[in-house]
This record gives C-alpha cells, structure tokens and sequence, in this order.
C-alpha cells in the first residue's frame, strides 16, 4: 500500500488521503512502479532511463530510483513533458509510505515536425538520399513486414495491428491481435511473416502480456485473413516481468525463428536474471515455427537449463538481423548509461550482462568492474555514449549499391539528450570488424524505432512518437 501525492508529467497534481495498492497508482497517476524492492525503507535519487525519451510521448519517460543499497525501483510516466514528482518510499516489512521527492526532466533540443514533402540529405559514400514521409497517424508503431501483395503491416505499442496500402493507412485496425499489457512501454512490439506465408499465411507478433500485474513476453502466431487473424495462439511465454522488456522475432534459414526476451533491468536486481539458465529474461531463444524446441538447441538436455535458450546474459535488446551472408543472428541491446552493444548471437554463448559492461548506472557507478571475462563474448559494437539502439538491418539490395553490407540501426537519442533520434550507418572491413559510422536523419529529430529493408530495395523507417510515420529511403538518381 502507497500513500501518495503526484505531480503528474501533464502538470496535474492528484493527492489521495488513503493508502492504495500500486496498481491502483498507475491507474490513478499514470505511472507504474515495477522495479524490485526489498521491504526496507530506503531513498533514491531519480534518473531517466534513456531507452524512452521523456519527451517521447505517452509512457515515454520511464525513471529508475536507486536506493541507497543500489535496489532500482522504476517509474513510467505517460506525460508529454516526462517531468514527474513522485512521493515513495520503502517501508519496512511490505509496506510503502511517502518519504521522498524527486524530479526529473531531461534535456532535449527542441523538435521538428516531419516535412510534408520529401527532402534530400547529403551522405556519405552514396551522394544523396530522399526522404518521404509515407505514411502518418501511428501511435508508438514498433515493427513492420512487408506483405507478399505490397501492403506493409505495422505494429503500434498500444497494442493495434496496422495495414498500409499504397502509402494510405486503413483507420480500421486488423482484428484478432491479443490482448496486451499496454502500459508505459510495454505492449505490442515486433511483427514477422512464416517464410512460406505464401502458402500458409501465418504472422508472427512479440507482444507483453497481462500476467498478475505484470506481464509476459509473448510470441502468438495467427493466419491472416481478409476478416483480420484467425486461429491466433501463443506459443511462447516467458518467465514473468514488471512489464517492460523487449522482443524481436527473427526467421533463421532452416525455418526455426530466434526471439529476444529482455527485462534484465538493473545490475543488481532484475540483472541477474540473464545469468540464470533457468529464466528465459535476458536471453535469446530458438523455437520451432509451432513454438516447440529444436533438438540441436544449446542446452537441450542439460540439467538446470531451460531447452528453449540459445544465448544469454543480455539486458534489454530492442534489434535483430541475420547476416545476408554468413546467416548468423546479429542483435543489439541497451546498456544503462553507456554500454549499448550488438553481438553476434553464437549458440550457447554467454555476453556478460551484468557481470561485464561498458555502462554506468543512472546513478554514475559503474555496473561492473571489468569489461570482458573468459568465457564471456566481448561485444562487436559498442557505444559511449548511448544512442538506446532500436530496430535494425544488414542491406544488401541494389538500389544503394554503395551500401550493401553496412549495418543500419535505428537510434532513440543519443547521450540522455532528447530529440536526437537518428539512424546510425555501420561499415565494416574485409575482415568483418567496424571500420567507420555516419549518422542519417540527425535533422528530422525523430526517435527512429524500427529499420527494414523492403522487396523493392529501399529502406523503411519508423518513428516512434504519438503520431509516428513510416518514412522511405530513395536513392537521388
């Protein structure tokens, strides 16, 4: 039970003279405690995870309280301004009473509305690009397929299931997708086609889902249909978490699919959990398209492992790509402050967190005290500062030749600034290692949630904003 008094991120001050569960807290404050807490009384100093963007929108600021024994408690806002004042503290035995006051607003440069007609920006190695806004009016969309027929399907977090034709949004949703834990900033995330969706018409959809007050993360599989999806069921839960962590879903060569399973928040709390074989959060998983477990899996049969784990020691990874000619899983993942990375997923292999890292915590500490250990993978790409790493793909279309190979990788802001969205342009040498970067999109100020590479060779983005947009890479021919 909470006692509580708020200042809300839309500059509403609520006060309840009773104590009420946490539950009841979010639903009256618009924000939802779902880090881990001890049952001592402890204090915090607030600060603002750089995954969302504190002016990002609705569920946009999410803020980690770390106590004085470093126990995170996190906050989610679903103001514009992300600013939030929160009085919380931790009782001893269960019980929370009003002790401390914290304010948080992070700094940002100040927006800019998306064009209405195309622009042309100057890149390196291919001259100039082109830049359409395809499409608007999508609420935080999150991952995008291209259909057979031409159509894009779009997935938007509060838990919609969009189709796009010729550019024009359908205003009416496709019916059938499951219910989700649509609160701050969990629920609905990647989208995928069976790689013989020709035949078979089945879509894939990562989604949070409503579990006890926290959620799961889920992988539903359904047919689509002129009437919407049919035969829609879940075939992979995880183990439960507070609610945000996310998932992409990813279809291998030989048919099976990898999912990332995120939410190994904090270092010493919800961190250890990536090294625990026997939790499915902060791993990668291999599934069969039906959701059963391949034989060749890592840790089929070994005692204390969960079948379904292919890598582990993850935090949070928000991107996913094969490699267009080796086929191997390449994803990326968010450190605290600093850290982020993308790592090549070997099978059975572990990447660190939170035993090894580049990050800092929101706090200044650092999360570890070394950046490698044998027997643990060092990361491919690593970034200081942050730019909280979305969506991504390797292209190897034509109509950017100069392109083919490079990593593109969508980022949210860069170094706890707002409003430095961009897509990041990763090239490697022969030798498969990072040779150079180049930012894209720094202009437009967008948070850059997704990155596909459509049938026609282009690239499609998305912007992650209360009205979001599919955007178009051209080449200037």
């Amino acid at each position: 039970m909470i006692p509580v008094s708020a200042l809300n991120a839309h500059g509403r001050t609520k006060t309840l003279t009773r104590s009420i569960t946490l539950d009841a807290y979010y639903r009256t404050f618009g924000v939802s405690v779902i880090g881990a807490m001890d049952g001592r009384a402890t204090g915090g100093v607030m600060a603002i995870d750089k995954e969302a963007d504190a002016g990002g929108g609705r569920g946009a600021g999410r803020y980690a309280a770390a106590s004085a024994r470093r126990q995170p408690m996190r906050v989610q806002t679903d103001g514009s301004d992300g600013s939030l004042l929160v009085n919380v503290v931790l009782a001893c035995g269960c019980a929370l009473a009003a002790a401390v006051n914290a304010a948080a607003q992070l700094p940002g440069l100040p927006p800019v509305p998306l064009p209405d007609e195309s622009v042309i920006f100057d890149t390196a190695e291919q001259p100039q690009v082109r830049v359409v806004v395809l499409t608007r009016g999508l609420e935080h969309p999150w991952g995008l397929a291209f259909l057979p027929d031409g159509r894009l399907l779009v997935t938007e977090r509060p838990g919609r299931l969009r189709l796009v034709r010729g550019g024009v949004l359908d205003p009416t949703p496709v019916a059938g997708v499951p219910e989700v834990h649509a609160e701050g900033l969990a629920g609905l995330m990647d989208v995928a086609l069976h790689p013989r969706f020709a035949e078979n018409r089945l879509v894939y959809l990562t989604y949070s889902k409503p579990a006890g007050g926290g959620a799961l993360v889920t992988l539903a599989r359904g047919r689509l249909t002129d009437h919407g999806l049919a035969d829609v069921r879940d075939i992979f839960q995880s183990d439960p978490v507070g609610g945000t962590a996310a998932s992409r879903v990813v279809f291998a060569p030989d048919g099976s699919l990898f999912m990332t399973v995120g939410g190994a928040f904090g270092a010493a709390t919800g961190g250890p959990r990536a090294q625990d074989p026997g939790d499915t959060v902060g791993k990668v998983v291999r599934l069969l398209d039906d959701g059963g477990i391949p034989d060749d899996n890592p840790f089929v049969g070994r005692d204390g492992y969960r079948p379904e784990i292919y890598s582990l020691g993850h935090r949070n990874q928000l991107g996913a790509a094969l490699h267009p000619e080796t086929g191997m899983l390449w994803a990326n993942e968010n450190g605290p402050l600093g850290g982020d990375e993308v790592n090549r997923i070997r099978a059975g292999a572990n990447y660190g967190w939170p035993v090894v890292s580049y990050s800092r915590e929101y706090a200044g500490g650092r999360v570890a005290d070394r950046t490698f250990q044998a027997g643990m993978e060092p990361a491919e790409i690593v970034w200081l500062p942050s730019i909280a790493p979305s969506g991504m793909v390797f292209y190897d279309g034509d109509r950017f030749p100069n392109w083919r190979g490079h990593l593109f990788v969508g980022a949210l802001r860069t170094g706890m600034i707002r409003n430095t969205g961009h897509l990041e342009r990763i090239v490697f040498n022969e030798q498969g290692q990072e040779a150079r970067r180049e930012w894209l999109l720094t202009e437009l100020r967008q948070r850059i949630r997704d990155v596909r590479q459509g049938p026609d060779g282009l690239l499609y983005v998305l912007t992650d904003a209360d009205d979001g947009a599919v955007l178009r890479l051209e080449p200037v021919e």
